[in-house]
């Protein structure tokens, strides 16, 4: 398993009143403050606050206090998967941005090739180009608008992990090149280097322990499989069962309430981050409407 879990659940949350968007504001900054797996980020899209955490339960959890101890008036929307992208081959980009507006003009030229990475690695940049092929003093654009491209994939606009961006050759005008030119064009690049090297949408898998009396088991097992779980290991422990499963996260929402109607409130379970995989893609649609709008309730 993973030693540190990234946020894995978002969900939106509105104030009904200016005066509980203060409050809201408060809260939140109270919050992230306290736990470091909490995050809240504005969509730029929707323009809704959306907040980030671990689990379905911490999502609640925070809700509950966000509602409750700091008394904010607000509506929710529905649980989200915070889903990852990656790329799945090499690709090389040679791509240009030159724009001339009457005076000096803005010219930038980057060759960059991404490759994938192993899982966990995150992401990386290496500058490869002979020192007088780009100044140095530009390279820090190139860099900029890679790492904040990454922000936003090109399948669905969740970040994009476990690749690295080699910039290895390209080309500056004396005059009309800028660190803010590179800047964009890395950016060109990376969209375009994103559509050539095949991306592919990751999910979260968590690995699921279940302390369980054994009469219920069965049916516990059962369950599990029905949410494409894997059962990994099972052992007694006294009277009961400990099953160990992997399970993608999307398929684990509301499993509290069924796990305790299974077994009358007798079992327990825990939960973590294991890894990412590939979403399938039976469940997969690359439409950009694969990740929903959140709509809100009370």
């Amino acid at each position: 398993m993973s030693e540190t879990s990234p946020p894995l659940i978002e969900i939106a949350i509105e104030p009904k009143t200016e005066a509980d968007a203060k409050r809201l504001g408060l809260a939140l900054i109270t919050l992230a403050a306290a736990e470091a797996a909490f995050q809240f980020t504005v969509d730029q899209v929707s323009g809704q606050i959306i907040i980030k955490e671990m689990s379905e339960d911490h999502v609640t959890a925070a809700v509950e206090r966000i509602r409750g101890e700091f008394g904010v008036a607000c509506r929710i929307g529905a649980p989200q998967v915070a889903y990852r992208e990656t790329i799945s081959r090499k690709a090389d980009v040679d791509y240009t941005y030159k724009k001339q507006t009457g005076g000096s003009g803005q010219f930038a030229r980057v060759k960059i090739r991404f490759e994938p990475l192993p899982p966990d690695s995150g992401y990386q940049f290496e500058n490869a180009v002979a020192d007088d092929t780009i100044p140095k003093e530009l390279i820090p654009g190139v860099e900029k608008g890679l790492s904040d491209s990454t922000e936003h994939g090109v399948i669905a606009g969740f970040p994009v992990i476990d690749f690295k961006a080699t910039l290895y050759d390209g080309a500056y005008h004396d005059t009309d090149s800028s660190a803010l030119a590179f800047e964009i064009a890395a950016r060109g690049a990376f969209r375009e280097g994103m559509q050539k090297a095949e991306p592919a949408l990751l999910e979260p898998v968590m690995w699921v322990e279940v302390v369980t009396p054994r009469e219920f088991t069965a049916d516990v097992i059962g369950d599990l499989q029905s949410r494409n779980g894997e059962i990994t290991g099972r052992e007694q422990r006294g009277s009961s069962e400990v099953i160990n499963a992997a399970v993608a996260l999307s398929h684990l929402f509301g499993y509290r309430p069924t796990l305790g109607s299974l077994s009358h409130g007798q079992a327990t379970y825990t939960m973590a981050f294991d890894h990412y995989a590939p979403v399938p893609a039976s469940i997969f649609d690359p439409d950009p409407r694969f990740r929903p709008a959140m709509g809100m309730r009370a």
